[in-house]
Protein backbone atom coordinates (compact mmCIF):
# COMPACT_ATOMS: atom_id res chain seq x y z
CA UNK A 1 0.00 0.00 0.00
CA UNK A 2 1.36 3.49 -0.77
CA UNK A 3 2.77 5.49 2.12
CA UNK A 4 0.14 7.31 4.11
CA UNK A 5 -0.36 11.00 3.57
CA UNK A 6 0.74 13.73 5.99
CA UNK A 7 -1.72 14.07 8.85
CA UNK A 8 -2.53 16.90 11.28
CA UNK A 9 -2.04 14.36 14.08
CA UNK A 10 1.69 14.69 13.31
CA UNK A 11 1.68 18.48 13.00
CA UNK A 12 4.74 20.34 14.23
CA UNK A 13 5.87 23.95 14.39
CA UNK A 14 9.55 24.72 13.78
CA UNK A 15 10.88 28.05 15.00
CA UNK A 16 13.89 28.85 12.87
CA UNK A 17 16.33 31.75 12.80
CA UNK A 18 18.46 32.67 9.80
CA UNK A 19 20.34 35.56 8.20
CA UNK A 20 18.08 38.18 6.65
CA UNK A 21 18.95 37.24 3.08
CA UNK A 22 16.80 36.71 0.01
CA UNK A 23 16.16 33.04 -0.76
CA UNK A 24 16.69 31.54 2.69
CA UNK A 25 13.00 30.88 3.32
CA UNK A 26 12.65 29.28 -0.09
CA UNK A 27 15.46 26.85 0.73
CA UNK A 28 13.64 25.75 3.90
CA UNK A 29 10.24 25.30 2.29
CA UNK A 30 11.80 23.45 -0.64
CA UNK A 31 13.50 20.97 1.69
CA UNK A 32 10.29 20.34 3.66
CA UNK A 33 8.37 19.78 0.43
CA UNK A 34 11.05 17.51 -1.02
CA UNK A 35 10.92 15.37 2.12
CA UNK A 36 7.15 14.98 1.78
CA UNK A 37 6.00 17.42 4.47
CA UNK A 38 2.81 19.45 4.06
CA UNK A 39 3.35 23.09 5.04
CA UNK A 40 0.33 24.67 6.71
CA UNK A 41 1.49 28.10 7.86
CA UNK A 42 4.52 30.39 7.84
CA UNK A 43 4.61 33.26 10.36
CA UNK A 44 7.18 35.93 11.19
CA UNK A 45 8.05 36.00 14.89
CA UNK A 46 10.79 38.62 14.85
CA UNK A 47 12.82 40.48 12.26
CA UNK A 48 15.94 42.62 12.55
CA UNK A 49 18.37 44.00 9.99
CA UNK A 50 20.56 40.93 10.51
CA UNK A 51 18.18 38.01 11.20
CA UNK A 52 14.64 36.74 10.74
CA UNK A 53 12.83 34.37 13.11
CA UNK A 54 9.90 32.44 11.67
CA UNK A 55 7.48 29.70 12.73
CA UNK A 56 6.87 27.09 10.05
CA UNK A 57 4.03 24.64 10.70
CA UNK A 58 3.97 21.39 8.74
CA UNK A 59 2.37 17.95 8.85
CA UNK A 60 4.19 14.63 8.52
CA UNK A 61 3.09 11.03 7.99
CA UNK A 62 4.33 9.73 11.32
CA UNK A 63 6.94 10.41 14.00
CA UNK A 64 9.79 8.93 11.98
CA UNK A 65 8.86 11.04 8.97
CA UNK A 66 8.73 14.17 11.13
CA UNK A 67 12.22 13.50 12.46
CA UNK A 68 13.50 13.03 8.90
CA UNK A 69 12.12 16.45 7.91
CA UNK A 70 13.58 18.12 11.00
CA UNK A 71 17.00 16.61 10.30
CA UNK A 72 16.87 17.83 6.70
CA UNK A 73 16.05 21.38 7.81
CA UNK A 74 18.78 21.28 10.45
CA UNK A 75 21.29 20.34 7.74
CA UNK A 76 20.66 23.56 5.76
CA UNK A 77 23.61 25.96 6.10
CA UNK A 78 22.67 29.10 7.98
CA UNK A 79 19.45 27.72 9.51
CA UNK A 80 19.20 27.50 13.30
CA UNK A 81 16.25 25.58 14.81
CA UNK A 82 15.40 27.62 17.91
CA UNK A 83 12.40 25.59 19.11
CA UNK A 84 10.23 22.65 18.12
CA UNK A 85 6.57 22.27 19.15
CA UNK A 86 4.34 19.25 18.61
CA UNK A 87 0.88 20.73 18.12
CA UNK A 88 -0.93 17.54 19.15
CA UNK A 89 0.89 17.48 22.50
CA UNK A 90 0.20 21.19 22.98
CA UNK A 91 -3.53 20.57 22.43
CA UNK A 92 -3.51 17.99 25.23
CA UNK A 93 -1.64 20.07 27.81
CA UNK A 94 -3.73 20.08 31.01
CA UNK A 95 -6.31 17.77 29.44
CA UNK A 96 -9.19 18.53 27.08
CA UNK A 97 -12.01 18.88 29.61
CA UNK A 98 -13.08 21.11 32.47
CA UNK A 99 -16.10 21.42 34.77
CA UNK A 100 -18.08 24.65 34.75
CA UNK A 101 -20.95 25.82 36.90
CA UNK A 102 -24.49 26.26 35.57
CA UNK A 103 -25.66 28.48 38.44
CA UNK A 104 -24.34 31.79 39.83
CA UNK A 105 -22.71 32.03 43.25
CA UNK A 106 -22.54 35.79 43.78
CA UNK A 107 -24.71 36.41 46.83
CA UNK A 108 -25.59 34.81 50.15
CA UNK A 109 -28.96 33.89 48.70
CA UNK A 110 -27.27 32.03 45.84
CA UNK A 111 -25.10 30.12 48.29
CA UNK A 112 -27.92 29.23 50.64
CA UNK A 113 -29.96 27.73 47.78
CA UNK A 114 -27.12 25.96 45.95
CA UNK A 115 -25.40 24.75 49.13
CA UNK A 116 -26.48 24.53 52.75
CA UNK A 117 -29.11 24.77 53.98
CA UNK A 118 -31.12 24.64 50.74
CA UNK A 119 -29.43 21.58 49.24
CA UNK A 120 -30.63 19.49 52.20
CA UNK A 121 -34.19 19.86 50.93
CA UNK A 122 -33.11 18.43 47.55
CA UNK A 123 -31.36 15.49 49.20
CA UNK A 124 -34.46 14.78 51.30
CA UNK A 125 -36.69 14.87 48.21
CA UNK A 126 -34.50 12.34 46.41
CA UNK A 127 -34.41 10.10 49.46
CA UNK A 128 -38.22 10.09 49.49
CA UNK A 129 -38.51 9.53 45.70
CA UNK A 130 -35.29 8.17 44.10
CA UNK A 131 -36.61 8.92 40.60
CA UNK A 132 -36.20 12.62 41.40
CA UNK A 133 -32.44 12.13 41.04
CA UNK A 134 -32.97 12.44 37.27
CA UNK A 135 -34.78 15.76 37.66
CA UNK A 136 -32.69 17.39 40.38
CA UNK A 137 -29.09 16.33 39.66
CA UNK A 138 -26.56 16.01 36.87
CA UNK A 139 -27.45 12.31 36.53
CA UNK A 140 -30.05 13.13 33.88
CA UNK A 141 -27.33 14.14 31.41
CA UNK A 142 -24.17 12.41 32.60
CA UNK A 143 -22.29 9.43 31.21
CA UNK A 144 -19.26 7.68 32.68
CA UNK A 145 -16.69 6.81 30.01
CA UNK A 146 -14.84 3.85 31.53
CA UNK A 147 -11.79 1.84 30.55
CA UNK A 148 -8.98 -0.17 32.09
CA UNK A 149 -6.67 0.55 29.16
CA UNK A 150 -6.28 -3.15 28.38
CA UNK A 151 -6.90 -2.81 24.62
CA UNK A 152 -6.29 0.80 23.68
CA UNK A 153 -6.58 1.73 20.01
CA UNK A 154 -3.79 -0.21 18.28
CA UNK A 155 -1.43 0.16 21.27
CA UNK A 156 -2.48 -2.91 23.26
CA UNK A 157 -2.51 -3.09 27.06
CA UNK A 158 -1.06 0.27 28.07
CA UNK A 159 -2.91 0.69 31.37
CA UNK A 160 -5.39 3.16 32.86
CA UNK A 161 -3.17 6.25 32.89
CA UNK A 162 -2.41 6.01 29.19
CA UNK A 163 -6.13 5.44 28.51
CA UNK A 164 -7.11 8.74 30.11
CA UNK A 165 -6.50 11.05 27.10
CA UNK A 166 -8.51 8.68 24.90
CA UNK A 167 -11.42 8.64 27.35
CA UNK A 168 -11.22 12.45 27.49
CA UNK A 169 -11.61 12.44 23.70
CA UNK A 170 -14.75 10.30 23.91
CA UNK A 171 -16.18 12.67 26.51
CA UNK A 172 -15.31 15.62 24.27
CA UNK A 173 -17.19 14.08 21.34
CA UNK A 174 -20.23 13.30 23.50
CA UNK A 175 -20.40 16.95 24.55
CA UNK A 176 -19.66 18.47 21.16
CA UNK A 177 -22.02 16.34 19.07
CA UNK A 178 -24.80 15.46 21.51
CA UNK A 179 -24.66 17.84 24.47
CA UNK A 180 -23.92 14.98 26.88
CA UNK A 181 -21.84 15.68 29.99
CA UNK A 182 -19.38 12.79 30.15
CA UNK A 183 -16.59 12.10 32.60
CA UNK A 184 -13.55 9.85 31.93
CA UNK A 185 -12.93 7.16 34.54
CA UNK A 186 -9.90 4.90 34.12
CA UNK A 187 -9.82 1.90 36.44
CA UNK A 188 -6.78 0.18 37.93
CA UNK A 189 -8.35 -3.25 38.40
CA UNK A 190 -7.02 -6.80 38.32
CA UNK A 191 -9.95 -8.77 36.92
CA UNK A 192 -13.53 -8.74 35.70
CA UNK A 193 -15.08 -8.83 39.17
CA UNK A 194 -13.05 -5.84 40.35
CA UNK A 195 -14.05 -3.92 37.23
CA UNK A 196 -17.73 -4.69 37.73
CA UNK A 197 -17.58 -3.82 41.44
CA UNK A 198 -15.92 -0.47 40.71
CA UNK A 199 -18.48 0.52 38.09
CA UNK A 200 -21.37 -0.60 40.27
CA UNK A 201 -20.03 1.57 43.09
CA UNK A 202 -19.92 4.77 41.02
CA UNK A 203 -23.05 4.14 38.94
CA UNK A 204 -25.50 6.15 41.12
CA UNK A 205 -23.99 9.39 39.79
CA UNK A 206 -24.50 8.60 36.12
CA UNK A 207 -27.35 8.07 33.67
CA UNK A 208 -25.47 5.59 31.48
CA UNK A 209 -22.18 3.72 31.24
CA UNK A 210 -19.93 3.96 28.18
CA UNK A 211 -17.34 1.15 28.10
CA UNK A 212 -14.29 1.62 25.93
CA UNK A 213 -10.99 -0.07 25.02
CA UNK A 214 -11.33 -3.23 27.15
CA UNK A 215 -9.62 -6.40 25.96
CA UNK A 216 -11.60 -9.49 25.02
CA UNK A 217 -12.90 -11.81 26.20
CA UNK A 218 -13.21 -9.77 29.43
CA UNK A 219 -15.16 -7.04 27.64
CA UNK A 220 -18.03 -9.43 26.90
CA UNK A 221 -18.28 -10.66 30.48
CA UNK A 222 -17.98 -7.14 31.93
CA UNK A 223 -20.80 -5.85 29.76
CA UNK A 224 -23.01 -8.83 30.59
CA UNK A 225 -22.46 -8.63 34.34
CA UNK A 226 -22.96 -4.87 34.48
CA UNK A 227 -26.18 -5.24 32.52
CA UNK A 228 -27.41 -7.65 35.18
CA UNK A 229 -26.59 -5.51 38.22
CA UNK A 230 -27.25 -1.95 37.02
CA UNK A 231 -30.53 -0.17 36.31
CA UNK A 232 -28.91 2.20 33.82
CA UNK A 233 -27.84 1.28 30.28
CA UNK A 234 -24.37 -0.13 29.56
CA UNK A 235 -22.95 0.27 26.05
CA UNK A 236 -19.56 -1.05 24.92
CA UNK A 237 -18.65 1.26 22.07
CA UNK A 238 -15.89 -0.87 20.56
CA UNK A 239 -18.44 -3.64 20.11
CA UNK A 240 -21.77 -2.08 19.38
CA UNK A 241 -20.87 1.41 18.18
CA UNK A 242 -18.63 -0.05 15.50
CA UNK A 243 -21.14 -2.76 14.58
CA UNK A 244 -23.94 -0.21 14.19
CA UNK A 245 -21.89 2.01 11.87
CA UNK A 246 -20.79 -0.97 9.77
CA UNK A 247 -24.40 -2.13 9.46
CA UNK A 248 -25.50 1.39 8.47
CA UNK A 249 -22.97 1.41 5.63
CA UNK A 250 -24.02 -2.11 4.62
CA UNK A 251 -27.69 -1.13 4.53
CA UNK A 252 -26.91 1.63 2.03
CA UNK A 253 -24.50 -0.58 0.07
CA UNK A 254 -27.27 -3.15 -0.40
CA UNK A 255 -29.47 -0.43 -1.88
CA UNK A 256 -26.78 0.07 -4.53
CA UNK A 257 -26.14 -3.63 -5.22
CA UNK A 258 -29.82 -4.60 -4.85
CA UNK A 259 -28.95 -7.61 -2.74
CA UNK A 260 -31.13 -8.86 0.13
CA UNK A 261 -29.72 -9.53 3.63
CA UNK A 262 -30.97 -13.11 3.63
CA UNK A 263 -29.09 -13.87 0.39
CA UNK A 264 -25.72 -12.52 1.50
CA UNK A 265 -22.54 -14.42 2.18
CA UNK A 266 -20.52 -12.35 4.65
CA UNK A 267 -16.93 -12.95 5.75
CA UNK A 268 -15.65 -11.19 8.88
CA UNK A 269 -11.91 -11.12 9.43
CA UNK A 270 -10.96 -10.55 13.07
CA UNK A 271 -12.63 -12.27 16.01
CA UNK A 272 -12.38 -9.03 17.96
CA UNK A 273 -14.99 -7.31 20.09
CA UNK A 274 -16.16 -5.41 17.00
CA UNK A 275 -16.10 -8.53 14.83
CA UNK A 276 -18.16 -10.55 17.30
CA UNK A 277 -20.69 -7.75 17.84
CA UNK A 278 -21.03 -7.17 14.10
CA UNK A 279 -21.71 -10.86 13.47
CA UNK A 280 -24.45 -10.84 16.10
CA UNK A 281 -26.01 -7.64 14.77
CA UNK A 282 -26.00 -9.04 11.23
CA UNK A 283 -28.00 -12.04 12.48
CA UNK A 284 -30.52 -9.63 14.00
CA UNK A 285 -30.67 -7.76 10.68
CA UNK A 286 -31.47 -10.96 8.78
CA UNK A 287 -28.13 -12.16 7.41
CA UNK A 288 -27.85 -15.96 7.66
CA UNK A 289 -24.50 -16.90 6.09
CA UNK A 290 -21.65 -15.40 8.16
CA UNK A 291 -18.12 -16.76 8.47
CA UNK A 292 -15.88 -15.31 11.19
CA UNK A 293 -12.11 -15.76 10.83
CA UNK A 294 -9.25 -15.24 13.26
CA UNK A 295 -5.47 -15.70 12.87
CA UNK A 296 -5.89 -19.50 12.81
CA UNK A 297 -8.65 -19.62 10.23
CA UNK A 298 -12.42 -19.81 10.05
CA UNK A 299 -14.37 -20.39 13.25
CA UNK A 300 -16.15 -23.72 13.00
CA UNK A 301 -17.81 -26.19 15.35
CA UNK A 302 -14.81 -28.53 15.34
CA UNK A 303 -12.28 -26.05 16.72
CA UNK A 304 -11.21 -26.70 20.31
CA UNK A 305 -9.02 -23.60 20.80
CA UNK A 306 -11.85 -21.06 21.19
CA UNK A 307 -13.04 -19.26 24.31
CA UNK A 308 -16.69 -19.50 25.35
CA UNK A 309 -17.83 -16.47 23.34
CA UNK A 310 -16.18 -17.69 20.14
CA UNK A 311 -17.33 -21.27 20.69
CA UNK A 312 -20.90 -20.01 20.78
CA UNK A 313 -20.36 -18.03 17.58
CA UNK A 314 -18.76 -21.03 15.90
CA UNK A 315 -21.99 -22.96 16.46
CA UNK A 316 -24.11 -20.18 14.94
CA UNK A 317 -21.89 -19.21 11.98
CA UNK A 318 -20.12 -20.84 9.03
CA UNK A 319 -23.05 -22.85 7.60
CA UNK A 320 -20.81 -24.16 4.79
CA UNK A 321 -18.35 -25.59 7.35
CA UNK A 322 -15.27 -23.95 5.86
CA UNK A 323 -12.17 -24.84 7.89
CA UNK A 324 -9.43 -22.96 6.01
CA UNK A 325 -8.63 -19.26 6.16
CA UNK A 326 -10.12 -16.04 4.88
CA UNK A 327 -9.04 -16.70 1.29
CA UNK A 328 -11.20 -19.81 0.97
CA UNK A 329 -14.03 -18.13 2.86
CA UNK A 330 -14.09 -15.17 0.46
CA UNK A 331 -14.58 -17.33 -2.64
CA UNK A 332 -18.14 -16.54 -3.73
CA UNK A 333 -18.77 -14.16 -0.82
CA UNK A 334 -20.71 -10.92 -1.22
CA UNK A 335 -19.29 -8.92 1.69
CA UNK A 336 -15.91 -8.66 3.42
CA UNK A 337 -15.76 -6.94 6.83
CA UNK A 338 -12.26 -6.50 8.19
CA UNK A 339 -11.47 -5.95 11.87
CA UNK A 340 -7.99 -7.47 11.79
CA UNK A 341 -4.50 -6.13 11.12
CA UNK A 342 -3.54 -3.75 8.35
CA UNK A 343 -2.39 -5.17 5.04
CA UNK A 344 -2.81 -8.83 5.98
CA UNK A 345 -5.34 -9.80 3.28
CA UNK A 346 -4.27 -10.51 -0.29
CA UNK A 347 -6.27 -8.22 -2.62
CA UNK A 348 -6.53 -11.12 -5.09
CA UNK A 349 -9.04 -12.77 -2.75
CA UNK A 350 -11.52 -10.00 -3.63
CA UNK A 351 -11.37 -11.03 -7.30
CA UNK A 352 -12.87 -14.40 -6.30
CA UNK A 353 -15.85 -12.82 -4.54
CA UNK A 354 -19.36 -12.69 -5.94
CA UNK A 355 -20.53 -10.03 -8.39
CA UNK A 356 -20.48 -6.45 -7.04
CA UNK A 357 -18.47 -7.25 -3.89
CA UNK A 358 -18.69 -5.00 -0.85
CA UNK A 359 -15.39 -4.53 1.01
CA UNK A 360 -15.17 -2.77 4.39
CA UNK A 361 -11.61 -2.70 5.77
CA UNK A 362 -12.01 -1.11 9.19
CA UNK A 363 -8.44 -1.53 10.50
CA UNK A 364 -6.54 1.73 10.77
CA UNK A 365 -4.23 3.40 10.08
CA UNK A 366 -3.66 0.70 7.44
CA UNK A 367 -6.67 -1.17 5.99
CA UNK A 368 -6.55 -4.97 5.73
CA UNK A 369 -6.93 -4.72 1.96
CA UNK A 370 -5.36 -1.91 -0.06
CA UNK A 371 -8.31 0.08 -1.52
CA UNK A 372 -6.25 1.07 -4.55
CA UNK A 373 -5.65 -2.59 -5.41
CA UNK A 374 -9.36 -3.47 -5.56
CA UNK A 375 -10.95 -0.26 -6.81
CA UNK A 376 -11.71 -1.80 -10.22
CA UNK A 377 -13.43 -4.92 -8.85
CA UNK A 378 -15.12 -3.96 -5.56
CA UNK A 379 -18.48 -2.20 -5.99
CA UNK A 380 -18.36 -0.43 -2.60
CA UNK A 381 -15.22 0.17 -0.53
CA UNK A 382 -15.12 1.62 2.98
CA UNK A 383 -12.25 2.00 5.44
CA UNK A 384 -11.55 3.37 8.89
CA UNK A 385 -9.49 6.21 7.44
CA UNK A 386 -10.49 9.80 6.78
CA UNK A 387 -8.46 10.14 3.56
CA UNK A 388 -10.57 7.59 1.66
CA UNK A 389 -14.31 7.77 0.88
CA UNK A 390 -16.75 6.11 3.29
CA UNK A 391 -14.97 6.43 6.63
CA UNK A 392 -16.37 3.93 9.14
CA UNK A 393 -15.98 5.61 12.52
CA UNK A 394 -18.04 4.75 15.59
CA UNK A 395 -18.30 8.43 16.50
CA UNK A 396 -21.18 8.42 13.99
CA UNK A 397 -23.05 6.31 16.53
CA UNK A 398 -22.17 6.78 20.17
CA UNK A 399 -22.90 10.52 20.76
CA UNK A 400 -26.44 10.24 19.43
CA UNK A 401 -26.94 6.81 20.96
CA UNK A 402 -26.20 8.10 24.46
CA UNK A 403 -28.31 11.20 23.84
CA UNK A 404 -31.24 8.93 23.06
CA UNK A 405 -30.59 6.71 26.10
CA UNK A 406 -30.52 9.72 28.42
CA UNK A 407 -33.58 11.38 26.87
CA UNK A 408 -35.54 8.15 27.36
CA UNK A 409 -33.95 7.54 30.78
CA UNK A 410 -33.48 4.01 29.53
CA UNK A 411 -32.80 1.12 31.88
CA UNK A 412 -30.87 -0.99 29.36
CA UNK A 413 -29.71 -1.38 25.75
CA UNK A 414 -31.37 -3.82 23.34
CA UNK A 415 -31.12 -4.97 19.74
CA UNK A 416 -34.08 -2.86 18.69
CA UNK A 417 -32.14 0.28 19.63
CA UNK A 418 -29.07 -0.89 17.71
CA UNK A 419 -31.05 -1.62 14.55
CA UNK A 420 -32.89 1.68 14.87
CA UNK A 421 -29.59 3.53 15.19
CA UNK A 422 -28.13 1.80 12.13
CA UNK A 423 -31.15 2.65 10.00
CA UNK A 424 -31.11 6.24 11.28
CA UNK A 425 -27.48 6.69 10.23
CA UNK A 426 -28.13 5.11 6.83
CA UNK A 427 -31.25 7.22 6.23
CA UNK A 428 -29.35 10.50 6.66
CA UNK A 429 -28.22 9.90 3.08
CA UNK A 430 -31.17 10.29 0.71
CA UNK A 431 -31.74 7.81 -2.12
CA UNK A 432 -30.91 10.51 -4.67
CA UNK A 433 -27.60 11.19 -2.89
CA UNK A 434 -26.53 7.57 -2.51
CA UNK A 435 -23.35 6.64 -4.36
CA UNK A 436 -20.59 4.03 -4.13
CA UNK A 437 -18.35 6.68 -2.54
CA UNK A 438 -21.10 7.96 -0.24
CA UNK A 439 -22.78 5.14 1.68
CA UNK A 440 -22.07 6.56 5.16
CA UNK A 441 -22.42 10.18 6.33
CA UNK A 442 -19.48 12.36 7.26
CA UNK A 443 -18.44 12.30 10.91
CA UNK A 444 -19.09 16.06 10.89
CA UNK A 445 -22.66 15.77 9.59
CA UNK A 446 -24.64 17.34 12.44
CA UNK A 447 -27.83 15.60 11.34
CA UNK A 448 -26.52 12.22 12.41
CA UNK A 449 -26.50 12.55 16.21
CA UNK A 450 -30.05 13.90 16.30
CA UNK A 451 -31.32 11.18 13.97
CA UNK A 452 -29.70 8.48 16.09
CA UNK A 453 -30.94 10.04 19.33
CA UNK A 454 -34.52 10.20 18.06
CA UNK A 455 -34.39 6.60 16.83
CA UNK A 456 -32.88 5.21 20.04
CA UNK A 457 -35.33 7.10 22.24
CA UNK A 458 -38.29 5.85 20.20
CA UNK A 459 -37.00 2.27 20.30
CA UNK A 460 -36.51 2.48 24.08
CA UNK A 461 -40.08 3.67 24.50
CA UNK A 462 -41.51 1.05 22.14
CA UNK A 463 -39.67 -1.81 23.87
CA UNK A 464 -40.62 -0.78 27.40
CA UNK A 465 -37.15 0.09 28.76
CA UNK A 466 -37.74 3.86 28.95
CA UNK A 467 -38.57 5.63 32.20
CA UNK A 468 -39.57 8.74 30.28
CA UNK A 469 -42.00 8.79 27.39
CA UNK A 470 -42.04 12.48 26.45
CA UNK A 471 -40.04 13.72 23.48
CA UNK A 472 -36.42 14.64 24.18
CA UNK A 473 -35.14 18.18 23.80
CA UNK A 474 -31.89 17.57 21.92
Amino acid sequence: MPASRPSPSYSLTLRIEYQNQVGMLGRVTSVIGTEGGDIGAIDIVKTTRETITRDITFSARDEEHAQTIIAAVRAIDGIDIVHLSDRTFLLHLGGKLEISSKVPLKTRDDLSMAYVPGVARIARAIAEDPNDVFNLTIKRNTVAVISDGSELLNLGNVGPEAALPVMESKALLLKEFAGVDAFPLCLDVANVDEFVAAVKAIAPGFGAIHLEDIAGPNCFEIERKLGEVLEIPVFHNDQHGTAIVVLAALINSLKITTKAPSDLRVVINGATAAGVATARLLFTYGVRDVILCDETGALHAGREDLNGVLQSLAQDTNPRAITAGVGEALAGADVFLGFGHGGNIDPQFVFAMNESPIVFSVAHPRPEIDPEAIKDVARVIATGRSDFPNQLNNMLCFPGFFRGLLDARAKSVNNEMKLAAAHAIADVIGRDELHEDYVIPSVFDRRVAKAVADAVRAAAQQTGVARRTTRGAF
